[in-house]
């Protein structure tokens, strides 16, 4: 079967993606007290915790409005790290529906993806009311949000087609991830301004821009600071490396995908 054929196949099961996105969130939430308040308590919690620690224990950031620094970063953080972490185990887990029933495999990250792709959205409004309340300055390059969410989810999706054919495989997958995003995570200017690490560094005799290549070899770390730019700063975004991080993000998803075509037929077998 062709890329544009199994696409034409995806598409006649939008149907069961939806219905995938909303099961998720519901069994997100069944049985917690707080229900959806969660999506809204838990980067907040977050944000505080950071805030604590770096402004006012070590007095880290002299940034003005540090928690809306942290927080419009530490959002779109979230929606990648639980897209990782739940699509790498979701056809795993998913074993009794894919023995019984046929259906295009690539359904099942995509509502994973999709379902925190919404879970992000829900969060939104509170990062906007924190950001206002504090006398942050939202501009109207902030309606440019959709293009690096657009690149972001391009990124994620492909990361979470190869790592969920991966462990299907080799079951160790899912436990070498959960250090490998901690790692990540602070390899990503999320709590730190990425201006904080210099630009000349020096290793093994080598000088190099740290600013440049950590952009270049980390997509997130160019995501992050685009989310920054429009929502933070209150500028245009850097159209030279969103643009780069958009191509790199576009040949991932391709990749990502042409790989768990590849094994998709042994799913069955496997699991």
């Amino acid at each position: 079967m062709s890329i544009s054929d199994r696409l034409r196949e995806l598409w006649q099961y939008r149907g069961l993606i939806r219905n995938l996105v909303a099961r998720d969130l519901k069994v997100r939430y069944r049985n917690s007290i707080l229900g959806i308040v969660w999506s809204w308590a838990n980067p907040l919690l977050m944000m505080l915790v950071f805030t604590v620690v770096f402004n006012f224990l070590y007095a880290q950031s002299d940034l003005a409005q540090y928690h809306v620094f942290l927080l419009c970063a530490l959002l779109p953080w979230q929606f990648f790290s639980q897209a990782l972490t739940e699509a790498t185990n979701s056809i795993v887990e998913n074993a009794h529906l894919i023995k019984k029933v046929y259906f295009p495999r690539e359904v099942l990250p995509i509502s994973i993806v999709l379902s925190n792709l919404v879970n992000y959205v829900i969060a939104l409004p509170v990062f906007f009311g924190l950001a206002l309340v504090s006398g942050a300055r939202i501009t109207p390059w902030a309606l440019l949000l959709p293009v690096p969410l657009l690149v972001q989810a391009m990124f994620s999706l492909g990361i979470c087609m190869a790592l969920a054919t991966l462990n299907v495989f080799y079951r160790d997958t899912r436990i070498i991830l959960g250090v490998l995003i901690q790692a990540w995570f602070f390899l990503t200017p999320v709590f730190y301004p990425i201006s904080q690490i210099g630009r000349e560094k020096t290793i093994l005799g080598i000088t190099f821009d740290a600013q440049l290549w950590l952009r270049r070899l980390n997509p997130m770390a160019s995501v992050i600071a685009s989310y920054r730019d429009l929502l933070y700063w209150g500028t245009y975004t850097g159209l030279d490396f969103l643009l780069r991080t958009a191509v790199t993000s576009l040949i991932i998803l391709a990749v990502g995908y042409a790989v768990f075509l590849r094994y998709s037929h042994r799913f069955g077998e496997e699991v």
